[in-house]
C-alpha cells in the first residue's frame, strides 16, 4: 500500500497543474477575503447598499469562513483529476498491471490526495487571512485571531479542504471522463448548491434538508457559515457534519469501485 501511495503522489506531483491551480486558489481567496473584509468594515456613502449587516466576531468568523464556502472547489478538482488523468490518458492499465489489486488502487489515490488538500488548506487560509485580516483590524471591530474560537476556524478549514481533495478523488472514480467530472464540480459548488442551500433554507419544512448538502456540512466541520449569517438556516454539529461528509466520500468511492474499476478497462 506504501509504494502505491507514494506513486500515486508522484503523478498528482509530476505535472504543473497542482501548483497552477493552487496559485489561483491563493490568488482568489486573497481577492474574495479582501473583497469581504471591506464589505464588512468600509461605509458606504449614504444611499447605497453596504452589504450584510456584519460586524465583530461574526464579520471575522464569516470572511475565514470562505476558504470552505468559496475556495472548496479546487480541492475537489485537484482530487478528481488524481483519477480521471488516468483514464484520459488511458495509463490506469498500466496502474492496474504494476497493482492488479483495484481496492488498493483506489485507496491509494483517496490517501495520497491528503497531503496535496491539506497543503491546499494551509496556502487557502493564509491567503485568505493576510488578505482579510489587516483590513478587518484597521477598519473594523478587529482580525480576532488570537481568540480560540477562530483558531478552531481556521485549523478546521484546512482540515475540510483535505477532506474536500478525499471527496474529489471519490466522484472522479464515478465521473472518470475529465471534462464531465470538471463541469460538473464547477456547476455544482459555483451554482447548484449555494442556490439550493438559500433556496431551502427558506422553505418551512426543509431548511432541515439543507444541511445535509455537502457544503453546508463542511461549514459545519469550520464551525462558521457564510451563508447561514445571510440567510436563514443552521449547521449541524462539528461531529455531525464530518461523518457526513466521510459519508459522501465512503459512498462515492464504494460507486466507484462497484462500477467503474469493476470493468475491464481498455
Amino acid at each position: 500500500m506504501s509504494a502505491a501511495i507514494r506513486a500515486e503522489l508522484r503523478k498528482i506531483t509530476s505535472t504543473r497543474l497542482w501548483w497552477v491551480l493552487l496559485l489561483a486558489q491563493a490568488g482568489y481567496l486573497g481577492f474574495i477575503g479582501l473583497v469581504m473584509a471591506f464589505s464588512f468594515t468600509v461605509e458606504m456613502p449614504e444611499g447605497t447598499s453596504s452589504g450584510p449587516a456584519l460586524s465583530g466576531m461574526d464579520a471575522a468568523t464569516a470572511t475565514y469562513s470562505l476558504v470552505n464556502a468559496i475556495g472548496y472547489v479546487f480541492p475537489l478538482v485537484i482530487g478528481s483529476l488524481a483519477v480521471t488523468t488516468e483514464f484520459r490518458h488511458r495509463t490506469i492499465g498500466q496502474t492496474l498491471l504494476v497493482e492488479p489489486r483495484r481496492g488498493v488502487v483506489l485507496a491509494a489515490k483517496l490517501i495520497a490526495t491528503v497531503p496535496l488538500g491539506l497543503l491546499f488548506g494551509v496556502v487557502g487560509v493564509a491567503s485568505l487571512v493576510g488578505a482579510s485580516a489587516p483590513l478587518l483590524a484597521w477598519q473594523g471591530d478587529g482580525a480576532f485571531l488570537g481568540d480560540p474560537e477562530v483558531l478552531a476556524i481556521l485549523a478546521l478549514g484546512v482540515v475540510v479542504m483535505a477532506l474536500w481533495a478525499v471527496i474529489g478523488a471519490a466522484f472522479g472514480s464515478v465521473v472518470t471522463n475529465q471534462v464531465a467530472a470538471i463541469v460538473v464540480i464547477l456547476a455544482f459548488t459555483q451554482f447548484v448548491e449555494p442556490v439550493a442551500r438559500l433556496a431551502l433554507s427558506a422553505v418551512d419544512g426543509l431548511e432541515q434538508v439543507a444541511r445535509f448538502l455537502p457544503g453546508s456540512a463542511a461549514d459545519a466541520v469550520v464551525g462558521a457559515s457564510l451563508f447561514n449569517e445571510i440567510g436563514e438556516g443552521s449547521l449541524l454539529s462539528r461531529p455531525a457534519g464530518l461523518a457526513v461528509l466521510l459519508t459522501y466520500a465512503l459512498v462515492l468511492a464504494a460507486i466507484g469501485r462497484a462500477t467503474t474499476l469493476r470493468r475491464d478497462l481498455v
